[in-house]
């Protein structure tokens, strides 16, 4: 599937502007992962870019990612890069075996938590924002409460890089890089 085709997905599946630049932050992580590996960039983005095409449909983790699969499936998604969506879901762990699998569920919830960084910042600029600004973000439990950061921390494990040396600046910077496009550039 070529990158346009996945964008009409989640141009039809998603209503919400602030998901789409989720998942668009998503895509641009996984962007930086796969040139940080040496693997398939174009990839690696796509399946950040439809991990959750289906969550305005199904907003719940008893059928997201699964619901999804069989509308990637019959636009024709390989089964590949479905397992890898899958696998970012809740009943997904034990298939997260992949270097890709696994990048996918480290920068999820991330990439919210740098975003939440950057819209409480006077400027709403993701370049003005600081890997310190988002530790101690990291710290106060009742900032983007809705992200999970023990799902930070266990990505950032099975990737098996360091979550604050390696692990933030890298998706960080990934963000800064593509501030205009995300929407997080400033006002």
């Amino acid at each position: 599937m070529e990158r346009q085709q996945a964008w009409d997905i989640v141009c039809e599946f998603v209503q919400s502007d602030g998901l789409r630049k989720h998942m668009q932050s998503v895509e641009i992580a996984m962007r930086a992962y796969a040139e940080h590996f040496g693997e398939d960039a174009d990839s690696w983005g796509l399946v950040g870019l439809l991990h959750d095409f289906d969550w305005e449909i199904h907003p719940d983790l008893e059928r997201h990612p699964i619901a999804g699969a069989p509308i990637l499936r019959e636009r024709g998604l390989s089964e590949e890069d479905i397992r890898t969506i899958l696998s970012h879901g809740p009943f997904g762990a034990d298939d997260r075996t992949t270097l890709r699998d696994k990048a996918l569920f480290a920068v999820d919830e991330l990439t919210g938590l740098i975003t939440a960084a950057a819209l409480v910042r006077p400027s709403k600029d993701v370049r003005d924002v600081e890997v310190s600004s988002i530790k101690k973000k990291w710290k106060d439990k009742a900032f983007a409460r809705g992200v999970n950061r023990e799902d930070v921390e266990q990505g950032a494990a099975l990737l098996e890089v360091d979550l604050w040396g390696f692990h933030v600046p890298l998706v960080l910077k990934a963000m800064q890089d593509k501030a205009e496009v995300l929407g997080i550039a400033g006002q």
